[in-house]
């Protein structure tokens, strides 16, 4: 059996094909105002037998594609797990959200905190501090580590915090000093969502914020154990769908 999951967030769409178990094919696309058309580009050429969708868009997938949908919550405890069979718990930081969830032994969701009523502290706020010190957001993260010194950050409000991000700059502050202000902020809002939920070893970072380096570090130094990262913690919403398919 062929199936495919698809896990439409509010700043990429990620796609996982699965045949007997193993990922046979993922890809990942910026999503656009015209998201039908992006998934119709991920799908052409692609077989399956069964497709779910997750994330922000999945009703609007289901209207138009049918097949079923599945909270991203139940995507992510199925996709983790998968990945990192001792996974415990998880925290999924991705464009809009952020997501803490604690598993029991079996693998079952036991309780979860998400935030998505703000950016505060998501991919986006991370996107719109760099842009606003001049880094790319793909150096972001190292720039932060070669910091000597946090500027701490007062506001996680993305609007607020930009203005005083770029005063801080205008009064001298070292672009890499605010850089790893920021990163620390970012680290105590997830750090405070997951003290809401049991937080057991092995704990899995996931979504587009784990491909930042200091924010793992920052993460593990906090918390004080390891912090786990897939080999492509993007695709693992989309990655938990389809294995739900096969069920």
């Amino acid at each position: 059996m062929i199936s495919a999951g698809i896990d439409i967030g509010s700043r990429t769409i990620k796609l996982v094909v699965v045949k007997d178990g193993k990922i046979v094919h993922s890809t990942i696309r910026e999503n656009s105002f015209q998201t039908l058309s992006v998934c119709q580009e991920m799908l052409n050429g692609i077989s399956y037998d069964t497709i779910i969708s997750t994330g922000y868009g999945r009703h609007l997938f289901e209207s138009g594609y049918g097949g079923k949908t599945i909270s991203e919550i139940k995507a992510f405890a199925l996709g983790a797990s998968a990945a990192i069979p001792s996974c415990r718990t998880i925290l999924d930081i991705g464009g809009q959200d952020i997501k803490a969830v604690s598993l029991d032994e079996a693998g079952f969701v036991r309780k979860f905190e998400m935030n998505d009523k703000c950016s505060a502290g998501t991919g986006r706020f991370l996107e719109i501090m760099s842009l606003a010190l001049g880094f790319e957001l793909s150096d972001f993260g190292a720039m932060a580590l070669k910091a000597e010194r946090a500027e701490k950050i007062n506001s996680m409000c993305t609007v607020f915090a930009e203005s005083e991000v770029i005063s801080l700059v205008s009064r001298g502050a070292k672009r890499d000093d605010v850089a790893l202000g920021i990163h620390q902020s970012i680290v105590g809002r997830a750090r405070s969502m997951l003290s809401r939920v049991q937080i057991d070893e092995d704990l899995v970072f996931v979504g587009g914020a784990a491909l930042n380096p200091c924010i793992r570090k920052l993460m593990e130094d906090s918390l004080g154990i390891p912090v786990i990262v897939p080999s492509d913690p993007q695709i693992v919403g989309a990655y938990g769908c389809a294995l739900f398919g096969t069920v």
